[in-house]
């Protein structure tokens, strides 16, 4: 059999961070939550069994943790930086979907969040 696709999945990583167009929001913060598919070539990783030859998901944690502390304006801003910093470090990335859900936007709604999702490709 040979491999058509292959992807490195995150879900549903939360986080408190302070994103948003208020002045407010950028001071008490909010809840976040964030799910990645990552397409990357598994081809060696399925064969070798060694982590060298994937995509680290701790690592894509800790690069996603730091852009999500940085505040900014728009959700798709956010999305926007943790896509290209995923991009320069790991060029052998082909695509990124990042789903980026805002749990409780202050619109006066009583809804589960707001979100932006994006796919980028190479």
């Amino acid at each position: 059999m040979q491999i058509k696709s292959s992807y490195i999945c995150l879900k549903n990583l939360r986080f408190r961070a302070f994103h948003g167009v208020l002045e407010q929001e950028r001071i008490v913060g909010n809840d976040y939550v964030l799910s990645l598919r990552i397409g990357f070539p598994l081809n060696k990783a399925v064969e070798s069994d060694c982590i060298d030859d994937t995509l680290n998901y701790a690592n894509v944690y800790h690069l996603v943790e730091r852009e999500m502390q940085m505040p900014s304006k728009l959700l798709e801003h956010v999305a926007g930086r943790i896509a290209r910093r995923l991009a320069a470090t790991c060029p052998d990335i082909t695509s990124i979907d990042i789903i980026l859900t805002k749990v409780n936007p202050p619109m006066g709604a009583d809804c589960d969040g707001a979100e932006v999702e994006i796919h980028f490709e190479k």
